[in-house]
């Protein structure tokens, strides 16, 4: 038995086996055989095996995540079932009397060469980019036939089919993208920190998730018994018995507080002395949609457009995107919808498009510098998302601004875009066109982006990590990433003050925003708008109902004038929620 504390990146509890995702070692050699015949069935066992492995990957992927994604995983069996690359690795086998695995690497080999020559004098760079995808294509089948040859089997979390605690060094979107919430019941990951875009995704798929913890894949073993408290970051190795009862009662206790909160679904959110703050839901994907809208969520606040991309085999078309879009707006039947646009870079990445390496990609080439480098791109995204707003209440906001030129040629094509459109018939409903605030010099500046821009939104998850110097994927640097620093609260009030000045729409939509220190501070600044997952809307809007947002206001205020360190804002805010509960 053995406890570890980590970082707490989702809420939850869990009692589980472990389920260590380890890379296996598919290295060779080259081998000469004399029993060809029985060197083939090897390989075609091998084969049936790989094709069980993706029948199971497709049917999961599908009913998780939708037939877009799961096409991916077809296109691994018209590989495997294609007689002329199976048929040419048995005829190798024969003639060379060599082991399949160097078989199957010489056919895999020479069918991405001939893809290559084939395309060698395409100048066209989609056609490029679906080489580059049909290569990986060959070479992820070509493992997973290795793994089995080898007799390893390669990890894949849509093959897990009984109640498993993840154990990795490091949690990574693509796999996320794949898990059945039914068996995976928690993650815990050496590296990362709360607000990694993998630690964001495992709070919307409502498991609860340790990172940060250095050395957890070396201390555990499969099928140890796992136990893991995302309310206080810790993990439990190989509980007692006694403990486990434990745990299995605040599971109970947990989902029966989740219960009580259903309560609020259909409420609006307001303060206890009257004063109304929107919370709305942070979404990745379609399917988080309903997820909102069952929780009661009180618009969009933040749909990370990059995940239709991410998700995709290709660059999604202008139809592809509007379908996406248009279901979005629909579904949410009036309520408001903000869109950011394509934010790739940093950890997030496509696998069609080689991003040039950067030694400080978070720094780098990504967000809107990203767009208006690849104005193909960014006015295909616009066009389909302005198609869009005719159903709705659409908001665009781009991502990563640093400077107010940034803003106004992005919005000067949005302009030209919406123009064109207007000009060949489209409808089109009323858009505000806003701006994220995430570097400091974009919080600087927020009296001028507040004249030009609405609504503007506040991602305090980049904010944060900029101003103080510390990668919030770090773990290692974890402890200088502090949300509640006074300079980031005096920054955060800065802006909120600028939006207020100019009548414009303050909203906060970073992982912040569902934070119980930092909820009653912007409560206080005015914040008209929080943005979060949607398991955590009900419990922030039952915090807000207890509130007082004029007490919240002083506190604020006291705050700015006299902390000077994270622990001085957390025992202000503590000590005055007390003060409010004992009044009453």
């Amino acid at each position: 038995m053995k406890r570890l504390a980590g970082i707490s990146a989702s809420n939850g509890i869990a009692v589980a086996k472990a389920y260590k995702i380890t890379t296996p070692n598919l290295s060779f050699k080259k081998v000469k055989i004399t029993d060809t015949d029985g060197e083939t069935q090897r390989f075609i066992k091998a084969l049936k095996e790989s094709l069980h492995d993706l029948k199971i990957i497709k049917a999961n992927v599908l009913s998780n995540l939708g037939n877009q994604n799961a096409h991916i995983f077809q296109s691994h069996i018209d590989i495997l079932t294609n007689n002329k690359f199976t048929d040419a690795v048995k005829r190798q086998i024969q003639y060379d009397k060599l082991n399949a695995e160097w078989a199957l690497s010489t056919i895999s080999k020479n069918m991405i060469q001939l893809l290559i020559h084939q395309n060698q004098d395409q100048n066209n760079h989609v056609v490029k980019k679906t080489v580059k995808i049909k290569i990986n294509f060959i070479r992820d089948v070509t493992n997973r036939i290795l793994s089995h040859l080898l007799g390893h089997g390669l990890p894949n979390l849509a093959l897990i089919h009984r109640p498993v605690i993840l154990v990795t060094h490091d949690l990574v979107p693509s796999d996320l993208a794949q898990l059945n919430t039914k068996y995976v019941r928690g993650a815990v990951a050496d590296l990362g920190g709360k607000t990694a875009h993998s630690a964001i995704m495992a709070r919307n798929l409502k498991i609860p998730a340790i990172v940060g913890m250095h050395t957890i894949t070396s201390m555990v073993k499969n099928n140890d018994v796992l136990a893991v408290d995302g309310s206080n970051g810790t993990v439990m190795i190989n509980p007692t018995p006694k403990q486990i009862k434990k745990y299995e009662a605040g599971i109970k206790k947990y989902w029966s507080q989740l219960k009580k909160l259903k309560n609020l679904k259909k409420r609006p959110t307001v303060s206890k002395d009257g004063f109304p703050l929107q919370i709305a839901a942070n979404i990745n994907n379609l399917r988080d949609v309903s997820s909102a809208i069952s929780i009661g969520a009180e618009g969009i606040g933040l749909y990370r457009t990059e995940f239709l991309f991410m998700n995709a085999t290709h660059l999604p078309t202008e139809e592809e995107q509007f379908r996406a879009y248009r279901y979005i707006v629909k579904s949410m039947h009036g309520k408001p919808v903000t869109f950011r646009t394509l934010d790739i870079g940093g950890d997030k990445t496509l696998p069609y498009m080689k991003l040039p390496h950067e030694h400080n990609p978070f720094l780098g080439y990504r967000g809107i510098r990203f767009c208006l480098d690849h104005l193909d791109i960014f006015e295909t995204q616009l066009r389909a998302l302005i198609r869009a707003s005719r159903y709705g209440n659409v908001s665009i906001i781009f991502p990563l601004v640093s400077t107010i030129q940034e803003f106004k040629d992005a919005k000067e094509i949005y302009e030209e875009v919406r123009h064109s459109l207007v000009k060949k018939g489209y409808k089109i409903g009323h858009i505000h066109v806003g701006t994220m605030i995430e570097t400091p010099a974009a919080a600087m500046l927020a009296d001028k982006f507040a004249k030009i821009a609405n609504p503007i939104n506040i991602g305090t998850n980049d904010l944060i990590q900029f101003m103080m110097a510390a990668d919030r994927g770090n773990s290692l640097v974890a402890n200088l990433y502090l949300p509640f620093d006074p300079s980031v609260i005096r920054m955060i009030k800065y802006i909120v003050d600028c939006c207020h000045q100019n009548n414009v729409k303050a909203c906060v939509c970073g992982e912040m925003a569902a934070s119980s220190v930092a909820i009653p501070l912007l409560l206080g600044m005015g914040v008209n708008e929080l943005s979060m997952s949607s398991m955590s809307i009900l419990r922030s809007r039952s915090l807000i109902k207890n509130l007082n947002a004029k007490a919240m206001r002083r506190l604020v205020n006291k705050i700015v004038k006299s902390a000077s360190s994270e622990i001085d804002v957390i025992r202000l805010v503590h000590s005055s929620i007390a003060k409010l509960r004992n009044r009453h």
